[in-house]
């Protein structure tokens, strides 16, 4: 049996008092970070191979269905705001398409064709890495996916919780991070889907630092989407360049964009440049 669809260690749950609830949910909650730890070897190597791509030209793909899925979609959503990156370069495709990021769509998940049919649209090729995302690591849609991916030299990987899954041997880097059974049994939304998004957090932040969009430790390229935004590249090109005129500094964060780019003009104006 998938270790993802044993019973729980907890039984009558229906009987707990909330606060037993919490806590127990919390205390396995608290074992996920460590079976993460055990797979950054693999997370490592994926990274390096998404940068090495990502400076040819190259895009990260994720594909998965239901939770699996949605959690690619998000960590995608978030790298143009986050890293000003363009909004092409880390792409989430979910089984079903747009609609099931909000409702599941029947059936969607067990065609094997239909994920790398969704990719297609995209013009994959060789500089491109394609990351499949399924807890049971036995997802049609993913695994079809995959295997057509690396058939054509595509760099492919996977991030499953379960060991030696069918996902897992599809791909060049499989990440396998083992959680345990669930606590309400087989609900992969919970432990499982917390790894899946550690992990995820993992690939593609140490990705964007590795080509360029953070220094030091801050986002210098982060979309100017809200005040709190634009408060906080403020005081980032303070802090940078040395400015104490905060208007002055959101001037420049205003006119040029990006707390980088900010930066840099002010600095040519010191220099003479």
């Amino acid at each position: 049996m998938k270790i993802t669809e044993q019973s729980s260690k907890y039984s009558n749950l229906e009987t707990m008092s909330t606060s037993d609830l919490l806590n127990n949910i919390n205390r396995e909650d608290k074992t996920v970070p460590f079976a993460v730890e055990k797979c950054i070897p693999q997370i490592e190597k994926l990274v390096d191979g998404i940068v090495e791509r990502m400076k040819r030209g190259g895009r990260l793909f994720y594909l998965g269905a239901g939770t699996s899925g949605r959690l690619g979609i998000l960590d995608a959503s978030e790298i143009p705001p986050t890293f000003g990156a363009s909004f092409d370069l880390v792409i989430g495709l979910i089984a079903g398409g747009d609609s099931a990021i909000r409702r599941a769509v029947e059936a969607a998940e067990d065609n094997w064709e239909m994920g790398w049919n969704d990719m297609q649209q995209f013009g994959v090729d060789v500089d491109d890495v394609v990351v499949g995302i399924a807890a049971s690591g036995t997802t049609p849609y993913v695994i079809g996916a995959v295997r057509e991916a690396r058939k054509r030299g595509i760099l492919t990987a996977c991030v499953t919780c379960n060991p030696d899954s069918p996902l897992a041997a599809e791909v060049e880097i499989p990440i396998e991070v083992v959680v345990g059974p669930e606590f309400v049994t087989g609900s992969t939304r919970m432990k499982s889907g917390t790894a899946q998004k550690l992990a995820l957090n993992m690939i593609s932040t140490a990705s964007m630092i590795k080509l360029g969009h953070v220094k030091g430790n801050k986002m210098i390229d982060m979309q100017l989407t809200n005040a709190k935004l634009v408060d906080r590249g403020t005081k980032m090109i303070m802090e940078e360049s040395g400015i104490t005129d905060y208007e002055y500094a959101k001037s420049l964060l205003l006119k040029y964009g990006s707390v980088r780019k900010g930066v840099d003009y002010f600095k040519s104006t010191q220099s003479g440049n």
